[in-house]
């Protein structure tokens, strides 16, 4: 795909660099263009929030997990996602800490929270039934068709004590009531073109990188891939800091977290067959249910994410992936 380089290493890195780059983009038109194709049709804000710009922030995810699969190298998949996982909390939470404290003492999260658990531990308990085969999967979407039924319920609830459709587009990332129709088009199409070509060129490299330097697919997909991919929910957690909003901050990553485990594992077992790295069943998935029970504190006892806790997790993240590397 881009032949018009020199052949080698350097090609590879380009290559990740780019797909990076597409990625996000696209990512970004994607979720601009569905939340206000959304909220045009009539669709409540806080539904947009918890589905929609969710899903749109998992996207790169979801095609670079299909395009692993594809190309013979699930191993990427797997670990794009665990990967992830890990790096939403410790890393997409940490970062912003370190610029401003996230109030998550103002917020409301423990309903979503323990469904993220809950679909942590079924994710887990199925990798030990490996490989993940499309039974796995149809578990999983139902476990996701679950989760999104109880958030249209809560968001119906919720929406009778809101002031109305205006006061929630602001709370909406991407949302602009001004926004012509030819633009909201214009950013689906670029979303829909450039997320799979991104895909591609960052899997492409990927692997080629990875067997450059003797690594395997599984941990290029833990590290640089799952890294990667973040970058969306790194971006929009690190905005929401500097605006103090630590509800879209911590629901951000608790909202991808379980998109990441039901939707885009379930939707890419029904590609192929995921095998499961024995790697993962002794390290990396306790690290990331790990990771996710630090948020312990944060939901249950209303704690704030101060810059010490930027600290503290970003570490962690730093120590997990010299231990992966190593």
């Amino acid at each position: 795909m881009m032949d018009f380089l020199p052949q080698g290493p350097l090609q590879d890195w380009i290559s990740v660099s780019l797909g990076l780059v597409i990625l996000l983009l696209a990512g970004d038109a994607l979720v601009k263009g569905a939340v206000n194709l959304s909220l045009r049709l009539g669709v409540p804000a806080l539904i947009v929030s918890l589905t929609i710009v969710a899903f749109g922030t998992s996207a790169p995810e979801l095609l670079v997990a299909i395009q692993a699969i594809t190309e013979g190298v699930p191993g990427i998949a797997l670990g794009n996602v665990v990967g992830s996982n890990t790096a939403n909390v410790l890393l997409v939470l940490g970062i912003p800490a370190l610029l401003a404290t996230l109030h998550t003492s103002e917020c409301s999260t423990r309903k979503s929270y323990v469904q993220m658990l809950i679909a942590s531990v079924l994710f887990i308990v199925l990798c030990f039934f490996g490989p993940i085969t499309w039974w796995h999967g149809l578990i999983l979407l139902t476990g996701l068709a679950f989760m999104i039924f109880t958030a249209l319920m809560d968001a119906k609830s919720h929406r009778k004590s809101c002031k109305g459709l205006a006061d929630q587009e602001d709370d909406v990332e991407g949302a602009d009531p001004q926004l012509p129709g030819w633009r909201i088009a214009m950013f689906l199409v670029l979303g829909m073109i450039g997320l799979p070509l991104g895909a591609s060129l960052l899997v492409d490299g990927s692997v080629n990188i990875a067997r450059t330097f003797g690594m395997s697919e599984t941990v290029i997909g833990l590290t640089l891939v799952a890294v990667g991919t973040s970058l969306p929910e790194l971006a929009t957690t690190v905005v929401a800091a500097i605006r103090r909003q630590a509800d879209v901050a911590l629901g951000n990553v608790i909202g991808s977290n379980m998109f990441n485990l039901l939707a885009i594992t379930g939707v890419a077992s029904l590609v192929g067959p995921i095998p499961v790295d024995p790697g993962f069943l002794r390290f990396d998935l306790w690290i990331m249910l790990g990771a996710s029970l630090l948020l312990l504190p944060f939901v249950f006892f209303r704690q704030d994410i101060t810059r010490g806790w930027g600290i503290a997790l970003s570490a962690l993240y730093v120590i997990y992936i010299v231990s992966v590397l190593v």
